[in-house]
C-alpha cells in the first residue's frame, strides 16, 4: 500500500507541469484579434511580422532575443525610422503572436524562419540584419550562412559568445528531465522576478514593456520555447560563426552594455579576438536591457556606423 501511495504521489509531481501548461492562455485567434502588424503563414506555422518606417527606406531586419518578442525593438524602431529606414519586426516562434511549434529551437530552425519570412515579404539584398541579445546569435548564424542578402551586421549584447543566465535558468538548460520540470513548474515565477527586480532599478523608454514581458508567461508553449532556446541555440558558442564573417567583407558592428550581468562585456574581446575588423561600442553604465534603457546611445553608435560606412 505505501508503494502505490508513493507511485501516485510521484505521479501526482510530475503532472504539475502539464496541468500548469493547461491552465496556460492559447496563442489563437482571439488573442491575435488585436495584434498590431500582419501574419505570414511559414513552414512551421504564423509567424506574426509589423512594418515600420519610411516605406522607400533602405530595409532594416530587426531579430529580438530568448524572452521578449518583438515589441522589445519599439525605442529602436523610432531610432531607425529617424534615420531613414523601412524596418521589418517580427516575433520568434513560441513568442507574441506568433505560433507554438514544437522543433528544436536550434540555429536551422531560427535561421529557416527569417529566410522564410524575408522571402515571403520580397525583402531583397542590401539588408542591414539587428540581432539583440540571442536575436544576436540568430543574426550572427543568418550572416554566415546569407551573407549575400545583407549590407551590414549589427548585434547589441549578442549571444553566442558567452551568457550568464543566471543559476536557476541555467541548471534547468542543463539538466533533463529534472531541469524541464522544474523551470516548466517554477520558470514563469522566476521570469516575473527577474523582471521585477529590473523594473525597480533600470528606468525604461518603452512605456509598459516590463508589464508585457511578464505576460509573456501567462501563455501557452513560451516557457517550453525558451527553454528549447537555452539547450539548443544559446548553448552553442558562436567561434566558427564569426570566423566565417570575418572571411567575408560584412561590415560589423557591436554594441554591448558595460554593466551587462547577462551577456557580459568579456563578450566584446571574443569578437575581437575572432573578427578583428568588426567595429564594438561599449556603453558605460547600460545593462542587458540597453535597447530600451540607453535608446540614445544606442542610436549615435549606429548612426556613427552609418556616417563612417565601416
Amino acid at each position: 500500500m505505501g508503494w502505490i501511495l508513493f507511485l501516485l504521489l510521484i505521479g501526482a509531481i510530475a503532472v504539475v507541469p502539464l496541468v500548469l501548461e493547461s491552465r496556460r492562455l492559447p496563442m489563437d485567434q482571439a488573442e491575435r484579434a488585436n495584434a498590431p502588424g500582419r501574419f505570414a503563414n511559414l513552414s512551421r506555422g504564423m509567424t506574426h511580422y509589423d512594418w515600420s518606417g519610411h516605406i522607400d527606406g533602405p530595409v532594416a531586419v530587426c531579430v529580438h532575443g530568448l524572452t521578449s518578442p518583438s515589441f522589445v525593438w519599439s525605442a529602436v524602431v523610432k531610432i531607425l525610422t529617424l534615420i531613414g529606414f523601412r524596418i521589418l519586426t517580427y516575433d520568434l516562434y513560441g513568442r507574441g503572436f506568433s505560433d507554438r511549434p514544437k522543433d528544436a529551437q536550434d540555429a536551422d530552425f531560427f535561421v529557416t524562419q527569417l529566410n522564410e519570412l524575408m522571402d515571403d515579404q520580397d525583402v531583397g539584398d542590401n539588408v542591414t540584419l539587428l540581432g539583440y541579445s540571442m536575436g544576436g546569435a540568430i543574426a550572427t548564424a543568418y550572416a554566415a550562412r546569407h551573407r549575400d542578402r545583407l549590407e551590414r551586421l549589427v548585434l547589441i549584447a549578442p549571444g553566442g559568445l558567452g551568457h550568464d543566465l543566471g543559476k536557476f535558468f541555467e541548471f534547468a538548460a542543463k539538466t533533463p528531465l529534472i531541469g524541464d520540470w522544474l523551470f516548466l513548474t517554477f520558470g514563469g515565477f522566476m521570469h516575473r522576478r527577474n523582471i521585477a527586480k529590473e523594473a525597480a532599478v533600470w528606468p525604461t523608454e518603452v512605456p509598459d514593456i516590463h508589464e508585457d514581458q511578464a505576460n509573456e508567461t501567462h501563455f501557452q508553449g513560451f516557457l517550453p520555447a525558451v527553454l528549447s532556446s537555452m539547450r539548443h541555440m544559446l548553448s552553442n558558442d558562436q567561434e566558427p560563426e564569426h570566423r566565417a564573417i570575418e572571411k567575408t567583407d560584412l561590415p560589423v558592428l557591436a554594441i554591448w552594455g558595460e554593466e551587462d550581468d547577462v551577456i557580459p562585456i568579456s563578450g566584446l574581446g571574443r569578437l575581437a579576438e575572432y573578427h578583428r575588423d568588426a567595429r564594438q561600442v561599449s556603453i558605460p553604465g547600460a545593462p542587458h536591457a540597453l535597447a530600451y534603457t540607453h535608446p540614445k546611445d544606442v542610436q549615435k553608435a549606429l548612426q556613427d556606423l552609418l556616417h563612417d560606412g565601416l
